[in-house]
């Protein structure tokens, strides 16, 4: 300290050392963990906290302790927050690195700038989400949502910064990188076409093996599209309000002799495959009808083919405009279209069609891959 000050002068000690400027010099901010936790049917847990002014919610997580890792404090804050002691947190699925300055942090707060870690806290199963227990002066309720709703409930950078994570777990990618809320490295397919996953309740009916019965009029025919190396192309439609993934296929047309004819001609019209040997797995009751006009009880039917060729993209008849094209696993594709657990016993049905009928192989998840425009050879 200077000469003439003291330490009852309230006159902050003088930095002298090299290590002490170096110190000082250093960067500081603060650090945040939170996690992606989801229901089977893909839907993302947010929670609403009591001391916010506004009506935003927040993912499961919280402020990084002194001396703390931020998987550990991860861990901590969703035993806290959920009542959970048994949630797998595991790998870091987005890294957000938000300025000080940011329109984002609550005004009046003297931020310095914070690091956020977003993990993977896996899939939680009926038994746990009603063991959840909230701190009721913290929290006032929870809910698993879909992407496109937790993303308006959430405060836009976090919203950005969850859609990263999630689409980072779904898509098997590499941890995503954020500076501000945006991708500073590569932006990876999912993120790129804005896909969102958007629960299907129907899909908790269970998928019926035998013939469709005569009574039934077939409304729908979509297949699990296989390439040579066992993965399935999964298509979406880009909107306004992002993307939703579905299989080729859509509604049979009056034109259509047979289902499997209805399969061939969207395959074509949305994704530009040409299809070989269609198989028919099973199909799923609508008792409604409801989106074709309420015509009543109908079957969904499903099915697998082989691709032997994808062509360059081209304008959807329908729609006048392009499909995105995805290769996947079978198991990425379940999750991505929100069938829960009756879409993953799909997806196994189908791939052990594809090993017995053509000898393809199970691909393992991997990197979602967008088709290029171009189209693909295929050997």
């Amino acid at each position: 300290m200077p000469p003439s000050a003291s330490p009852s002068d309230g006159v902050a000690p003088q930095v002298t050392t090299p290590l002490e400027r170096y110190a000082a010099s250093r960067h500081t901010v603060w650090l945040g963990a939170a996690a992606i936790i989801t229901d089977q049917a893909g839907r993302v847990l947010l929670v609403h906290p009591t001391y916010r002014e506004d009506d935003r919610w927040l993912l499961p997580g919280g402020a990084v302790d002194a001396g703390e890792h931020p998987m550990d404090a991860c861990r901590r804050e969703i035993a806290e927050e959920l009542g959970l002691h048994d949630v797998p947190v595991s790998r870091v699925l987005a890294v957000l690195s938000l300025s000080r300055h940011h329109r984002d942090i609550t005004p009046g707060m003297p931020c310095p700038g914070e690091i956020r870690y977003l993990f993977d806290g896996g899939t939680l199963t009926p038994d746990q989400i009603q063991a959840i227990r909230l701190p009721r002066r913290e929290l006032s309720t929870f809910a698993f949502m879909e992407t496109r709703e937790a993303a308006q409930r959430l405060v836009p950078v976090d919203a950005q910064t969850m859609l990263a994570a999630y689409r980072a777990r779904l898509g098997n990618t590499a941890t995503a990188h954020l500076a501000d809320g945006r991708h500073i490295l590569d932006v990876p397919a999912l993120d790129r076409l804005d896909i969102h996953v958007r629960y299907r309740p129907l899909w908790d009916s269970p998928l019926h093996r035998g013939p469709v019965p005569g009574h039934l009029p077939v409304q729908q025919s979509w297949a699990w599209c296989f390439v040579p190396d066992g993965r399935v192309v999964v298509v979406a439609d880009p909107g306004p309000n992002g993307a939703l993934p579905m299989l080729p296929g859509g509604t049979v047309d009056s034109t259509d002799a047979t289902p499997e004819d209805t399969l061939h001609r969207e395959a074509v019209e949305e994704a530009q495959l040409t299809l070989t040997d269609p198989v028919r797995l099973g199909w799923v009751l609508d008792e409604t009808g409801e989106v074709y006009g309420g015509v009543g009880p109908n079957a969904r039917l499903r099915l697998a083919a082989r691709v032997t060729a994808i062509g360059p993209a081209a304008a959807d008849p329908a729609t006048g405009h392009p499909f995105a094209r995805l290769l996947t696993s079978p198991d990425q594709a379940a999750a991505l279209l929100g069938w829960g657990p009756p879409g993953v016993r799909q997806a196994q049905l189908a791939m052990e069609s594809a090993r017995e009928r053509w000898g393809l192989p199970a691909a393992r998840a991997s990197a979602v891959e967008e088709i290029p425009a171009e189209g693909m050879r295929l050997n």
